[in-house]
């Protein structure tokens, strides 16, 4: 009884192979119709916000972004998380005009702040740093990121 089940399945899944292929290539092409045309209607503001659109991507893309060398502070150099979030939410508390720079190099995680052109803006700055981080912080040589267009020094 099980090879007349088995049987018939295969009977039915063939059948139904055959069915579909044949239905499939059953698709004529008819060039001999006529030519049918598409009009579109566009709103002109489409294109204004594709080029607003294209204009942002630009600016914001990795590429648009310029580097030099320059000097950043370290701040903590940590194997403990949270003790990283903690002492990069100090940094924008009370210096939200410094960009941190939190990243993770296993097992440490390490934060640095701002991008500073000139060494003497950056001492200045780790002074200030000092007052709340008890460990120390170090002036640093890095490559920093830079106002696209301009000579002024992000901070």
């Amino acid at each position: 009884m099980g090879t007349l089940n088995n049987f018939c399945m295969k009977f039915v899944l063939s059948l139904f192979a055959v069915l579909i292929s044949t239905l499939a290539f059953a698709q004529t092409n008819d060039t001999d119709s006529t030519q049918k045309t598409v009009t579109v209607h566009k709103d002109a503001r489409i294109d204004l916000l594709m080029a607003k659109q294209a204009q942002i991507n630009e600016e914001t893309s990795r590429n648009a972004r310029r580097t030099a060398k320059g000097f950043r502070i370290m701040i903590i150099s940590t194997s403990n998380r949270d003790e990283a979030i903690s002492a990069k939410t100090t940094v924008y508390t009370y210096f939200p005009e410094l960009k941190a720079y939190l990243w993770h190099q296993s097992p440490f995680y390490k934060l640095k702040a701002g991008n500073f052109k000139d060494r003497k803006e950056a001492e200045a700055y780790q002074t200030r740093l000092n007052q709340y981080f008890s460990k120390g912080v170090y002036v640093i040589s890095d490559v920093i990121e830079t106002k696209p267009g301009s000579g002024e020094e992000m901070q």
